[in-house]
Order: structure tokens, then sequence, then C-alpha cells
């Protein structure tokens, strides 16, 4: 029988502080588990010593005012945020699992990343200061996607005016007025949903609607209603890469709609920004790996004529106007020394097409089939120093990965 405390724990305002400090995204308490920080994609736990039942109900209800405890009790559910003072803010999902108690904290964000700092291709912030459309930024789950919007978001916010509105589920920035005015609005806090809150939008007088996930037709259509009546609209999508992001979109909608719906795509989408983040050579951190698409008169016409197939080879040959497909992106990257290679082919759309770019050049191109090509994995001088320095920097990273311990100074 767990008892329930609401005496606070010795140390969890320093686990806090450390997470801020390590620049963990997530901090994961569980029964028979130490405390555990995720740090740039990897687990990392605080201590030797994992907690008992006991200790990580008393971690979990001293977090818990007594409203949210009486809902935790009820539903075996509780979701809420705190603050705490010099250290920060985080959201706090509290559940139960193989009947003992269980939490994750998630960092909230309020020091909004510039462009630059995530060293992200600039044309992301030309792309966020137009004046209507759509722009959608697509990865999958902790591909970095919000955190590539609220990087554009805030270059917007500094650089125009007007009024930004947000729908999100949860909030994971908090943007602050600057010469925009900036609502921000939380479903199942705010509003109860999507679908309530984006049938309002348009009564609020925006100018920038971000829409945090689209996950529903009802969603899609009010992204294109947004880009057709002259507003600006950006939004997340799980999607690998931009012809699979399109591709999701036309299948939102009954067959009868598609022509109709690639029209609609082809005269508002100003951009397809498709995202996913790789492994620092010394692991330290991660860089984001960007595939960009941009509608241009060509990339339109495509849309429109459900061409979607043909894109790819439109982006790799379209980088003087700011577009580049993964494997560019992942060429650049290895190129300048950040990733492995590895890391580059694993993440690679075509492997042997990246072979062939870092054999070759940027501008390579594979005409024939890929399996006329003798591009299979050889243990070339490239790859065998890539792996002679991904070693060399993991033995100094070790130190980074042992277990922290929760007392030091």
């Amino acid at each position: 029988m767990v008892k329930k405390t609401t005496q606070p724990i010795e140390n969890f305002d320093y686990l806090l502080k450390l997470m801020m400090r390590k620049k963990a995204s997530d901090m994961f308490v569980s029964a028979d588990l130490p405390p555990t920080l995720k740090i740039n994609g990897r687990n990392v736990p605080v201590s030797a010593s994992p907690l008992d039942q006991q200790q990580a109900a008393d971690v979990v209800y001293s977090v818990m005012n007594a409203e949210q405890r009486q809902e935790f009790d009820e539903t075996q559910e509780a979701n809420f945020a705190i603050h705490r003072p010099n250290i920060g803010r985080f959201r706090v999902s509290v559940f139960c699992q193989k009947q003992k108690i269980g939490m994750v904290l998630r960092k909230i964000e309020t020091q909004i990343p510039t462009v630059e700092e995530l060293k992200l291709p600039l044309q992301l912030n030309d792309m966020v200061m137009q004046k209507r459309g759509l722009i959608l930024v697509v990865g999958g789950t902790g591909s970095g996607k919000s955190t590539t919007l609220a990087a554009m978001i805030g270059h917007r916010n500094r650089n125009s005016h007007g009024h930004i509105i947000s729908i999100e589920d949860p909030i994971e920035y908090i943007h602050q007025h600057n010469n925009c005015i900036i609502t921000q609005r939380e479903v199942g806090v705010d509003t109860d949903s999507y679908g309530i809150a984006l049938k309002n939008t348009l009564r609020q007088a925006p100018d920038v609607i971000l829409i945090g996930e689209i996950r529903t037709r009802e969603t899609m259509e009010h992204a294109l209603t947004f880009a057709e009546t002259g507003h600006l609209c950006l939004a997340t999508l799980h999607a690998n890469n931009a012809n699979q992001a399109l591709e999701r979109i036309v299948n939102f909608f009954p067959f009868e709609r598609r022509e109709q719906i690639l029209l609609d795509l082809a005269l508002n989408l100003k951009g397809i920004i498709a995202q996913q983040l790789i492994a620092t050579i010394d692991g330290r951190s991660r860089r984001a790996a960007l595939e960009i698409l941009i509608g241009t008169p060509f990339v339109s016409d495509l849309i429109q004529k459900g061409a979607i197939a043909k894109i790819k080879e439109v982006m790799a040959k379209s980088t003087n106007m700011g577009m580049q497909t993964f494997d560019q992106a992942l060429y650049d990257l290895y190129e300048a020394g950040e990733i492995t290679y590895e890391d580059a082919l694993r993440n690679a759309d075509s492997a042997n097409q990246l072979r062939l770019m870092i054999k070759l050049g940027r501008d390579a191109e594979i005409d024939e089939d890929e399996s006329d090509w003798d591009l299979t994995d050889q243990d070339t001088h490239v790859e065998k120093q890539s792996r002679k320095k991904a070693k060399k920097s993991k033995k100094e990273q070790e130190s980074d990965y042992i277990l922290l311990n929760p007392d030091e100074e």
C-alpha cells in the first residue's frame, strides 16, 4: 500500500535545476528506476539508485496541489503546469503504469531561439514574413518541429506588426508580446478542442495563425481556408518528407475532392519544411537536417497536376531558389564535419544517392537504376575516418553520460 504524502521531496528542485542546466527536454519519474533526464535524445539517469514505489509516489504527490491530487485519485491521470521561480516552467503528466505511479515533466521554453542560433537555413526567416499562404513544418515526433516554428514566429514577432494566434496542444514555447500581439491558446486549457478554437479564430482579427498539429480533415480544411482568406497559416504535420506530406494532405479527403484539394494547395502552399535531428560527432548536441520545398510557380503547377513524385527532383535542382532535399542537407552536415558518415547514410532518403554525392560532389545524380551502381557500403578511407572520429568523440563524451549525482554542488 502506497502512502500518499504532500511533503516535498528533498532535492526535487535541484533535479529541476539540473534539468535546466543540462538542457534536458524531459524528466521521467517512475518506480523501479532512478529519476531520468532526456538529454539530446538520450536517457540519462541522475543516480545509481532506483526509486521504490513509495519514493516515486512521494515525488509525484509533492508536485501536485489538492485539486490535482483529487483529479488523479479519481481518474488515474492528471495534466498540469508548474512554475518554479528562478528555475523555470514545466508541463507535468501524472499517470499509472503496472499499478504504480509515474510522472513525466517537460520543460516549457521561455527563451525563444532564433533561426541563426539553431543554424537553420536563413530562408526560413523570409518564408515567415509572407503576407498570406500555408507553410507546413513536418517530421516525426521529437524532430524539432515546435522549435523551428517557435524560431520562425519569434522572427515575425520582432520584425512585423500584427496579431499572431497560436492553438497548441500543449504550449511548448511561451512568446512575449513584441512588435506583434501574440495570443497563445492551449487545447484542454483555453479551449475544448482544435475544432472549436479554429472556428472562432477569424473573429479575432489574426494576421498569422499557428496550428500546433494537423491531425484531421477538419483541421486541414481550416488551414486552407485561413490561407485562402489572406492570412499566413503555419502548422505541423506528421510526415517524413515534403512528398509524403502532400500525399497525406490529399488522403485526408475523399477521392472526388482530390482535384479541388490539389488546386487549393497549388494556389496557397508557400513552403514545406521537413526536418529530422541528427546527433553531432561529439555527441553533445543535435543538428537539424532540413528538406525545403518552396511554392514556386513550377512547383504549384506540378501540385495542381498531381505530379507529386516529380517534386523531389525539382527540389534537388532548385538550390539557387533556397530549396534542398534531405540528402543534400545531410551531405552539407557531413562535409562540414558535424555528423558521421554512418549517421548521414542512416537518415538519408536514398543512401545510394548520398554515397554518390559524397564521392562525386553535391550535384551528383543517379540517372540510372540504383541497382546498376556499385555503391554498397565499402570500408573506404572516408568511412574509416568517420568511425575513428566517432569513437574518439564517444570517449570524450563518456563523462557526460555517466550517472549524474543529484547531490553534487
